[in-house]
């Protein structure tokens, strides 16, 4: 018993260990945003990683959602004659949920593990040390631009996400399960407002800021190393994943 407490008060002092330390990064990053030298070219090339590299993955994977959504929605529809609703359930589905979490779980797996495993390489291998010798500080040089690239990426990610879902969802709805196409835009129309695709952007911009922050922790403290890196990179990954739908769960619950 004694052995299962002090196991518990192991993983809660872990635990706040590592917020603080994540925290304090993140807010580090800010203070050095505002700092010259910017590195605008480092920003962009960070932009072009996580963005780009990121769309074709995001698009799949919102594309199969969207109509996984039609198909399902539509059985469960069907049973009381609401069909007619099919357009506005798919749309309200990737806006508010499924476009901002999807897209930042993928970019997560993807660009998140990647910033691990390079901040890790450079912590094991004393790259970073190096930046220091030479007097560039290591997180205005390495996580800055990683930071504000995902803030500014998977909220445009997340754009694209929805709305290459919704049309996965209207090619299902319209041409497989025959639903009028007037109707599937008309509900989309009248049942989604403002605030839900605000919303969607807010998770995505938050998320965005959660798994660059997480994925650039954990490579910056990583220690022991091949095995290290690994260690650090697959910690990033669950961290970032889970953090990203407890976070779901406290914006929806404020903003809704």
């Amino acid at each position: 018993m004694l052995s299962f407490i002090q196991y518990l008060g192991r993983l809660g002092v872990n635990f706040v260990a590592e917020a603080g330390g994540m925290a304090l990064l993140f807010l580090t990053s800010l203070a050095y945003t505002f700092r010259p030298p910017y590195r605008v070219r480092l920003f962009f090339k960070q932009m072009e990683f996580v963005g780009v590299n990121s769309l074709l993955v995001v698009i799949l994977t919102a594309l199969f959602s969207g109509m996984v959504i039609a198909f399902q929605s539509y059985r469960a529809l069907s049973k009381f004659g609401g069909e007619s609703l099919l357009g506005g359930l798919v749309a309200l589905s990737m806006v508010r949920e499924l476009g901002p979490v999807l897209t930042s779980l993928m970019v997560t797996a993807r660009a998140g593990s990647a910033m691990a495993a390079e901040l890790g390489t450079m912590r094991v291998t004393e790259q970073i040390d190096a930046l220091e010798v030479m007097a560039i500080n290591p997180v205005h040089y390495l996580v800055v631009p990683r930071l504000w690239a995902a803030v500014l990426m998977v909220p445009l990610l997340t754009v694209i996400a929805d709305v290459v879902g919704i049309g996965g969802g209207y090619l299902v709805g319209v041409l497989l399960l025959k639903v009028d196409a007037g109707i599937f835009i008309k509900k989309m129309q009248d049942m989604v407002e403002w605030i839900d695709i605000s919303s969607g952007l807010y998770k995505a911009l938050v998320f965005g800021a959660l798994l660059s922050i997480i994925g650039c922790y954990k490579g910056y403290n990583a220690t022991g190393g091949a095995e290290g890196v690994g260690r650090a990179t697959t910690e990033a990954v669950v961290i970032a994943s889970v953090s990203i739908l407890v976070g779901d769960y406290i914006m929806t619950s404020l903003l809704f």
